[in-house]
């Protein structure tokens, strides 16, 4: 039997003469030229897998030649290949109608295991790759690019890089690109929002590789995508089908046109010297619309004319809504302070989600903050940093709100509410300072005591205060609310004890009961 699998595997070095392969495998020249030529029709290339045999790569170069020595009907492999690719077409369809013929020609047909068995093994030798038919309409497949452009700071001269989103609609090859300063989540969704207004519809899947930016976790067993990413498609009524990990060729268009715009794009500007992102944006723009219309080799038309003509009328119409990219935080636990932080500024939440979890949701406009699904503050979003945090009233808590409230105005009108007396202390705590905000504390803490003992013991005990000393104090005030002595008459009134020249001393009312010793 000549040996195939060893004429490929000195047919694949060009070192090897026919003489020489003669020699070796003892077999005509003429068996030699036949075999590697029927090797490359078939798409069979050395080395292949080492489980294959003899006999089977034999009836995969010539199968028309060998098919009389099986008792069993060789089905036509290629066919089913071609086949395989078109819509609803499976294996179980193929050897079904592959027993109908060999029940008609009288043949005696493979199990469907083995069928199945042989058909893959065919495709793993040849290296048959399925040539998948794009409907229109159907999917946009997007990736960056790998190549960048270099950006000039005029001022500084210091150079940093912009990058090349590219979106491809794979049945007529129309693209879109776009150059951005950065590849963080924002300019990937801001470019697919870019590219639907470019095509003016939208596609029923979305193919993007697996980048972090779009793709939290893609297994065999779990797709977790991004939640910015997933309410994007959600708003624009479409599906995201990430490509398998390790698997270009699932989204083949994009690398095709990546490596294209590369060079029409990227390549086409290398000589010019860019001074911002927008500068590369026009520059890049003008680019692109000049790949779009440049003609194809192999077919009629280009690329703009492809799609207006074959795929425009099968794309999904675009929200009535523009949709804003949004960002949503991992999530964040509420300080002490009721602030959350954006990265640059600094918001308010309200007070009693002090020590909880809670989500942003970043626009470039709003910043809204999420509990449990459930949005409980939304702020518009600064876009430069501030120096102080963005503080909404009604998320402070009573004590805080009260605070703002706070000046030498509201204090005297309050302190005229209450009395004459009250009148006196409050401008004396306000006056007493180099500023009234000095004062401030002191005027809190005697509405605080109005609020616990009343307005009328409050100007009573201003008006003891006032007779008994000239530098009121809230200590002083405190003492005779606290003690009730605004309640008691002045004859009432306990006369205090001097105790810092004698020690201890016993009041009179101890020797009144006689308690003192005999």
């Amino acid at each position: 039997m000549v040996d195939y699998l060893g004429i490929l595997r000195m047919g694949s070095d060009p070192k090897n003469s026919k003489r020489g392969m003669e020699r070796v495998l003892h077999c005509s020249r003429h068996t030699i030229q036949d075999v590697l030529d029927a090797a490359k029709e078939t798409g069979v290339a050395w080395p292949l897998d080492e489980d294959v045999t003899n006999e089977e790569l034999r009836d995969i170069l010539f199968p028309k030649r060998f098919a009389a020595e099986s008792k069993y009907a060789k089905p036509d492999y290629a066919y089913i290949h071609r086949e395989l690719s078109k819509p609803g077409v499976n294996l179980t369809l193929l050897w079904t109608e592959y027993c109908k013929q060999c029940e008609e020609t009288k043949a005696t047909p493979y199990m469907y295991t083995q069928f199945c068995e042989k058909y893959r093994r065919w495709a793993r030798i040849t290296k048959a790759t399925m040539r998948i038919q794009h409907k229109p309409g159907d999917a946009m497949q997007v990736d960056w690019a790998g190549n960048t452009l270099d950006i000039h700071d005029p001022v500084t001269g210091e150079v940093s890089k912009a990058y090349l989103f590219v979106a491809v609609l794979p049945c007529s090859c129309m693209a879109y690109t776009e150059v951005c300063g950065d590849m963080q989540l924002e300019a990937w969704l801001q470019c697919h929002v870019h590219a639907f207004n470019y095509f003016g519809g939208v596609p029923r899947l979305l193919i993007p590789d697996n980048l972090k930016t779009g793709v939290t976790k893609n297994t065999r067993n779990e797709t977790v995508l991004n939640r910015s990413y997933q309410e994007l498609a959600e708003h624009y009524d479409t599906a995201i089908v990430p490509a398998r990990v390790e698997h270009p060729k699932d989204k083949s268009l994009a690398e095709g046109t990546v490596k294209f715009a590369s060079t029409w794009i990227l390549a086409a500007l290398r000589e010019r010297k860019f001074f911002s992102v927008r500068e590369a944006q026009e520059a890049a723009a003008e680019k692109l619309e000049e790949l779009n219309s440049r003609p194809f080799r192999k077919r009629d038309g280009s690329r703009r004319s492809a799609y207006l003509e074959e795929e425009r009328e099968f794309m999904k119409p675009l929200p009535t809504v523009a949709y804003e990219p949004a960002v949503w935080t991992p999530e964040l636990k509420v300080g002490l302070d009721y602030l959350v932080s954006d990265g640059k500024n600094k918001y308010s939440v309200p007070f009693d989600l002090i020590g909880d979890r809670v989500v942003l949701r970043l626009t470039r406009n709003m910043v809204e903050v999420f509990y449990r699904g459930t949005r409980v503050a939304a702020h518009i979003r600064s876009r430069t940093v501030q120096r102080d945090p963005i503080v909404k009233t009604e998320h402070m808590p009573p004590e805080h709100r009260k605070y703002l409230t706070y000046n030498a105005d509201n204090f005297m009108e309050w302190a005229a509410s209450v009395g004459e007396h009250t009148t006196e202390v409050v401008r004396y705590f306000l006056t007493s300072g180099k500023e009234p905000e000095q004062g401030y504390k002191f005027c809190a803490s005697m509405t605080k005591l109005a609020d616990r003992y009343g307005a009328e013991r409050m100007e009573t005990a201003c008006g003891q205060m006032v007779t008994i000393t000239s530098t009121p104090s809230i200590r002083t005030l405190s003492t005779i609310l606290k003690n009730g002595y605004d309640r008691k008459l002045p004859n009432q009134a306990e006369e205090p004890q001097e105790t810092a020249s004698h020690g201890f001393t016993r009041g009179a009312a101890y020797f009144r009961k006689g308690g003192a010793s005999k």
